[in-house]
């Protein structure tokens, strides 16, 4: 492909050149390649251009840029353009693409969409925070929202595999910064806003508006916009979404399309009853928490929505496995405990996590919790606050402790948890929590959810919350 083609009206025949790749990471350049100079929050990428020149870039695209040896494109928004060219260059995007944005939830809500595709025999995927995963197994895509390059890159290899279906997840980074500018959405969703990222977008405003970017710039007029109506930001999402001419499906216990009118909880699954536009249904969902009922419902709707009848959705749902690391059912002691890992690591996470085990909970409600060092110092005894004012039992541990010393991030997390229990070993948390375990009680290991690491110091030791609570269940006969 040429330069012209890739920046139509940006390039004269004097500065046209054959293009072998595009990147905005000056050690991937390759001879061939186009540069985009972007300017981050850590770096500014106009630094870089005389790297990228050296490696072969035959242009670079960019705002004010200064005169370089090769072919400059100068534009005000980059970023915007990088998107624009990164879809003109790999061409291929899968035929129905969805995109969910929302503060929690999103990665949920992608996988359960492809979970409720595949079972109905449709070749699909899901983009996000976990990889891209599709019928040819798992991709690491290092970000939530990936950078342009690689987001058409991959929808481009899915096609090739033969893909008609993607769920992705759409982060405020990702949509303040253009990412997805250039992707064909067929319908778009929203799951709630909450306080987070304000180091990055400063005010819940700026947040906010990065959000309301999916449904007032990027869906097409007559696409379909998902909303959850249990949110406080229902009214404003509805409202834009409209304004914009999207069709809004609206779920929840206040949902007017897909509604909630009754869940009944197990202790490790829960039974739904629904309504979905006047039509009754019910389903047996092999997940807990009412969070997680609602985000396999929104998941639901974006399959209604692209075509699937209401019989093949709910045999879908009742198919759903959890989501790695978010409240992922590992198993159940032989005396009867059930035992779930979920990422929860912030104190508003780890309410909602223990406020939705509850309901499933005969017996006791234990919660394993650590902190991560060289973080937020001030969430510590907030986490500690909230497990001890929700569960039976609190046992205090470590979670990627970093260069700070162990024992004093416990003991800031033990200083709100009166009677909580110190085990420093995680491993050993695990596995006499489950060895003590009784009929009827619920383990939640907070914090790590699908990671497989232990950060101490500056080394990554391999670690897996779901493993060590398996070898555990395995050494009681666990089923």
């Amino acid at each position: 492909m040429r330069l012209s083609e890739l920046f139509p009206g940006l390039v004269d025949e004097a500065g046209d050149g054959l293009v072998t790749g595009i990147t905005a990471d000056s050690r991937a350049v390759r001879p061939g390649f186009v540069f985009a100079a972007l300017q981050g929050v850590a770096a500014d990428g106009r630094r870089f251009a005389p790297n990228a020149i050296e490696a072969g870039a035959i242009a670079v695209v960019g705002n004010e840029l200064p005169d370089l040896a090769v072919t400059t494109i100068n534009v005000d928004e980059p970023r915007l353009e990088l998107a624009r060219a990164a879809a003109r260059f790999y061409r291929a995007q899968p035929e129905k693409i969805v995109a969910v944005t929302g503060t929690n939830g999103k990665s949920s809500t992608v996988d359960f969409l492809r979970q409720i595709w595949s079972s109905a025999g449709i070749r699909a995927a899901s983009m996000g925070t976990l990889g891209a995963i599709g019928p040819s197994g798992h991709v690491d895509l290092g970000h939530t929202t990936p950078d342009p390059v690689a987001i058409h890159a991959t929808l481009a290899q899915l096609v090739a595999d033969k893909v008609s279906h993607v769920a992705m997840e759409a982060s405020s980074h990702g949509l303040s910064q253009y990412r997805l500018d250039a992707v064909t959405l067929s319908a778009v969703a929203f799951t709630n806003l909450t306080q987070d990222h304000l180091d990055y977008h400063q005010t819940m405003d700026e947040y906010r508006q990065a959000k309301l970017r999916l449904f007032s710039e990027l869906a097409a007029a007559g696409a379909d916009a998902v909303i959850n109506a249990d949110s406080d930001e229902n009214e404003i999402m509805t409202s834009v979404s409209q304004q914009a001419g999207l069709n809004v499906v609206s779920v929840g216990w206040r949902g007017h399309d897909l509604k909630i009118n009754e869940l009944m909880p197990r202790q490790t699954g829960q039974r739904l009853f629904f309504s979905w536009k006047g039509q009754s249904g019910q389903v047996d969902l092999p997940l807990i928490g009412e969070f997680q009922a609602l985000n396999a419902l929104m998941a639901a709707a974006l399959a209604l929505a692209s075509g699937l009848d209401l019989p093949t959705t709910i045999k879908g749902l009742s198919a759903l496995e959890p989501v790695k690391g978010r409240l992922e059912y590992v198993g159940r002691s032989s005396a009867g405990g059930a035992v779930f890992v979920d990422y929860a690591h912030t104190a508003a996470g780890l309410d909602v996590l223990i406020r939705a085990a509850r309901p499933h909970t005969a017996g006791r409600l234990i919660v394993i919790i650590g902190c991560g060092g060289d973080r937020d110092k001030g969430k510590r005894s907030q986490m500690g606050a909230v497990a001890a004012k929700h569960a039976d039992l609190v046992i205090v541990t470590d979670d990627n402790p970093r260069t700070e010393d162990p024992a004093a991030i416990r003991r800031q997390i033990l200083s709100a948890v009166p009677g909580g229990l110190e085990v420093a070993d995680r491993g050993e948390a695990i596995t006499s929590a489950i060895r003590d375990l009784r009929s009827g009680d619920t383990l939640l290991i907070a914090g790590k959810g699908h990671e497989t690491g232990q950060i101490i110091g500056y080394q990554i030791i391999p670690f897996s919350d779901q493993e060590t609570a398996l070898a555990a269940l395995r050494g009681g006969d666990h089923v």
